[in-house]
């Protein structure tokens, strides 16, 4: 088959999520064999739901996803679905296809030996909750590839895997012969090997395509709007000029008010050619998590603590003396599977056996997987439940003012939890964490989902917080701009 032949095409396809929750209007854009398609964009633009179209997962409003009928298509999500985090290995894997494969178990062990998933040999009978976040991303991406699919479709497949995890993805994608369609916010990763950048606009809804990686992408557009702005300015000052001459020959009266009517017509045939320049996407406003008022003494003390042997995987003990009080921050370091996410909630939830919070300390803690939100609830409804236990009441203005600054507006804050982008959801998380005003911060992966823009927003907020923080995070360039006092590495 050939190269450059056109594999998937979209044709004028316009989106909607309910009633006045325009998602894309008549998008169009080919993709060609072979190819290694960037996905970027705004949270909440629509990068899941291009994917959603391609699987036919959803149908389009209007226009048409052109694919060849034999197109074998498989998809690596952001996450596991809930309702099968309690399926075995080898049960999940089962479920990629529609037939029954007897030969189910070599073909597992082949796909994670490509995703680099240790000790692969032994976990066919394991339960899927009971892995890591990153090995489960390696678990997601290994049920795409069973599949030998001519299009594989990632979504935000670098969240949650260490460095090393990462750069085993990338080395892969690079040697990938196949089509391969990626959504990330991990800027880096992507420039390692896109040939094309597919850029959701939330202000149009429209797609631009550009050929290169993502550093090409940035050259591109910044020229263009320098070169929309310039051509506006240039317009603006002819406008004027016309307007001026209007306003003189039309206090001239006689003959001349001809002129000036046609001087006011130039100007306004000057105004339609004004173009729109392309606006840049929103980033999050800054913003300060507020700490427990009367925050004193020890606020959480680690005595001892459980991780996954990476040798034997089996659970075993490690001593430690690690006391954190008020302004002291603490990362959390270890290869995937190691048992940093495990230990972060069993501090939270107060049952870490080597481990003791102050009592009165109010914890504030985000999850990788978004579980401590009701995905019933509205986010007004999640907020105002934040808010009220709290504070005792509800003060709308504060509230909305909040959420506000993490780009939830009107249109966004009566959406129920679930109905949201991956990233939204964590914007949402990190609103109710500037309400809850913690004593204590438990941060598992907050880098994950989360538009690059944000980033330093939010590693500026971390840095300034004044309550006792722990954090896990893969993502160096992030970490560096957040002052850490103390750091724990699992591995050694």
């Amino acid at each position: 088959m050939a190269k450059n032949e056109t594999i998937l095409r979209f044709e004028k396809v316009s989106f909607e999520y309910g009633h006045n929750k325009p998602i894309l209007d008549e998008v169009s854009f080919p993709v060609r064999r072979g190819s290694k398609i960037t996905i970027m964009g705004q949270n909440g633009a629509g990068k899941s739901t291009i994917f959603g179209l391609i699987t036919g997962a959803l149908q389009a409003e209007s226009g048409t996803v052109v694919t060849d009928n034999k197109l074998n298509i498989a998809i690596s999500r952001q996450v596991i679905p809930r309702g099968d985090l309690d399926l075995t290995v080898r049960e999940f894997f089962q479920k990629c296809f529609t037939e029954k494969i007897y030969d189910i178990d070599p073909r597992i062990d082949d796909v994670l030996e490509v995703v680099n998933l240790k000790g692969h040999e032994k976990v066919h009978d394991r339960i899927l909750r009971t892995f890591s976040g990153g090995q489960q991303a390696r678990i997601l991406l290994a049920s795409a590839l069973i599949q030998d699919p001519d299009l594989l479709l990632l979504d935000e497949p670098t969240n949650n895997l260490d460095h090393a995890g990462i750069l085993h993805l990338t080395e892969f994608l690079k040697n990938y012969q196949k089509t391969v369609m990626v959504i990330s916010h991990d800027a880096d990763f992507l420039n390692a090997f896109s040939d094309g950048v597919l850029y959701l606009d939330i202000h149009t809804l429209k797609v631009e395509q550009y050929t290169g990686n993502y550093k090409n992408v940035l050259k591109d557009i910044t020229a263009r709007v320098e070169r929309e702005n310039m051509k506006n300015a240039q317009l603006a000052k002819e406008i004027q000029a016309k307007k001026d001459q209007a306003n003189v020959f039309a206090h001239k009266g006689g003959g001349l008010r001809l002129v000036a009517r046609r001087m006011r017509e130039k100007a306004e045939e000057l105004e339609d050619e004004m173009v729109d320049v392309r606006k840049e996407d929103k980033t999050i406003r800054s913003f300060v998590i507020p700490c427990q008022e009367d925050l004193q003494g020890e606020v959480v003390h680690i005595k001892s603590l459980s991780i996954v042997s990476p040798k034997t995987h089996k659970i075993v003990e490690r001593k430690a003396e690690i006391s954190l009080k008020k302004k002291m921050h603490l990362l959390l370091a270890g290869p995937n599977g190691i048992g940093k996410s495990t230990l972060l909630e069993s501090l939270a939830k107060g049952t870490a056996k080597g481990a003791k919070i102050t009592e009165g300390i109010r914890v504030g803690y985000y999850r990788q997987d978004f579980s401590t939100l009701n995905f019933e609830d509205t986010v007004l409804q999640s907020l105002r439940k934040v808010l009220l236990e709290i504070t005792g009441k509800i003060d709308e203005e504060y509230l909305r003012s909040v959420a506000a600054s993490f780009l939830i507006t009107a249109d966004v804050i009566n959406t129920k939890i679930g109905d949201l982008s991956e990233g939204q959801k964590g914007l949402v998380a990190f609103a109710r964490l500037v309400l809850e005003r913690p004593g204590l911060l438990i941060l598992d992966e907050p880098t994950n989902h989360i538009n690059f823009r944000h980033l330093p927003v939010i590693a500026s907020a971390l840095d300034k917080y004044e309550g006792a923080m722990i954090l896990v995070s893969h993502v160096p360039v992030f970490v560096a701009q957040i002052r850490i006092d103390e750091k724990l590495d699992l591995d050694k």
